[in-house]
């Protein structure tokens, strides 16, 4: 049986502004919505059953019992894979706060992971290999995301520039800009407004948009080419960035893996200049 979350997530970009909620709360809970009725959902989600049976009809199901059913299907194939991980936080006592932080994390990499597909992954190393000038743009919990980000890919590729939205003047970097350019915006809520200007202005001038954010729900998938959600939960107050800055990792490991040739001799030259300012500070 086709697994009904990749469906809703090659779905999601075709659905309405209230569908995206609906998926956005299927895909980052399953196994309660495995077990909700569709009246359950409906209160939960803050929408009509109707909404709900219009998307599942959408998704190819004769009805939300029909998509309920795959969904518990394709839970029961995941049953081994949950016990393993309930292996490996068994005896992490209640008021354990380092354990259950640990728990909380890998839940959101494992959503994370969940909500990105690989066909999304390969089009963002696409996008970015194949872009002129790249900005990457945040603030607050973002903002180490992007920075890490710059400096990757600036390493790799040299053509990467940080803009804080809150403080920088935007409009100088986004002016010049047109569809040969790249800018991977990353909001958490509560969302920057600054950067969803910045987003807005660029793609009106035909910049491509890749958006590192919560959800299908968040104002800057109005404007993106691509998003990559990231569950970005806490266990205190916070936006937490972990699983966000795991996707950033990735995708600048995958670049320097998928495309040596463009990245090697880069690479190779900084580490000689580095290298060679090591041995002078040692003399």
């Amino acid at each position: 049986m086709e697994n009904p979350i990749l469906k809703l997530k090659n779905k999601i970009s075709e659905l309405t502004e209230t569908q995206r909620r609906v998926a956005d709360y299927i895909i980052k809970n399953p196994m309660d919505v495995a077990f909700l009725t569709v009246d359950q959902l409906a209160g939960i989600v803050g929408t009509s059953t109707t909404t709900i049976m219009r998307l599942t009809f959408s998704l190819g199901y004769s009805g939300y019992t029909e998509f309920q059913k795959g969904l518990q299907e394709i839970l029961r194939n995941q049953a081994a894979p949950q016990t393993r991980l309930e292996a490996n936080i068994k005896g992490i006592e209640e008021d354990d706060l380092w354990g259950r932080y640990a728990e909380n994390q890998i839940r959101n990499i494992q959503n994370t992971m969940d909500m990105i597909s690989q066909d999304s992954l390969e089009h963002t190393q696409k996008l970015i290999m194949s872009a002129n000038r790249i900005v990457c743009t945040s603030v607050r919990s973002g903002l180490p995301v992007a920075q890490y980000l710059t400096h990757g890919l600036n390493r790799l590729l040299g053509n990467t520039s940080l803009v804080v939205s809150d403080v920088s003047d935007w409009v100088d970097s986004v002016v010049n800009m047109d569809d040969n350019d790249l800018v991977i915006a990353i909001s958490f809520p509560r969302y920057a407004r600054r950067i969803i200007d910045f987003a807005r202005t660029a793609k009106m001038n035909g910049v491509k948009i890749i958006s590192i954010t919560d959800s299908y729900s968040s104002p800057l998938v109005s404007y993106s080419d691509l998003v990559l959600p990231c569950n970005s939960s806490s266990i205190a107050f916070h936006n937490s960035a972990v699983s966000s800055m795991f996707v950033a990792d990735y995708i600048i490991s995958a670049l320097a893996i998928n495309y040596p040739e463009q990245t090697k001799k880069r690479l190779d030259k900084v580490n000689a200049i580095l290298t060679d300012m090591d041995y002078h500070s040692l003399n």
